[in-house]
């Protein structure tokens, strides 16, 4: 009755989001901008209800890439929240980003953003090279061309990254449905951003009060 170490729960880490910006989402290939913008839905939404130590990282936000997606700021306003903005394409090797990171005292990340041949696989193979376990939720991150992200992801699996997709994260902080603290706010979530799964509990919820 013991669940596997391997799986996330709201005790065991932190999530990094990083770079989901205006000027990397222009330029990105590999996902529907529509797809990806409901996934970073579906994953700020889950740690907001869960209570993750949360990171929201930006490069050059005034400068050049923009301010955050709608749906960061939904879960994270920027007000509120303390962005990191960089200069460093690896957010491992900004000061201020590794110590907030390092700081929450978890040792299994979580990682997801744009682009994820650079602001991903970066900070993905650092954090591995001092011990970390790090989990990249992969329909959360996109890149330049759908090679430049398989190829990005292969070469982080290599190293041993774990891939999941924003609604495996969700599902697997929840685990078990009786879990009655979270459940509403799991499936108005999901309600609104879950797409065609979000339509079958709409349509569940609705025929049960017949």
């Amino acid at each position: 009755m013991k669940p596997s170490p391997n799986l996330l729960s709201p005790e065991n880490h932190a999530l990094v989001l990083i770079d989901f910006e205006g000027q990397m989402a222009f330029a990105t290939k590999s996902i529907p901008l529509s797809e990806l913008r409901t996934n970073t839905a579906i994953v700020a939404g889950a740690s907001k209800i869960f209570n993750i130590p949360t990171i929201v990282t930006t490069v050059a936000e005034e400068t050049f890439s923009g301010p955050v997606f709608p749906e960061i700021e939904e879960f994270y306003p920027q007000a509120t929240s303390g962005y990191i903005d960089r200069t460093s394409m690896n957010t491992w090797e900004d000061e201020a980003a590794y110590k907030a990171i390092t700081g929450t005292g978890k040792k299994k990340l979580v990682l997801a953003g744009l682009w994820t041949g650079v602001c991903i696989v970066g900070p993905a193979l650092s954090a591995i090279e001092e011990g970390y376990t790090v989990y990249v939720i992969t329909d959360a991150c996109g890149d330049v061309s759908p090679e430049a992200h398989e190829r990005s992801v292969q070469r982080m699996v290599h190293a041993g990254v774990k891939p999941i997709t924003a609604i495996q994260y969700l599902l697997e902080l929840q685990r078990d449905w009786a879990r009655q603290e979270t459940y509403v706010a799991v499936t108005d979530l999901m309600k609104k951003y879950g797409g065609s799964y979000g339509i079958g509990i709409h349509y569940a919820h609705h025929m049960l009060k017949h």
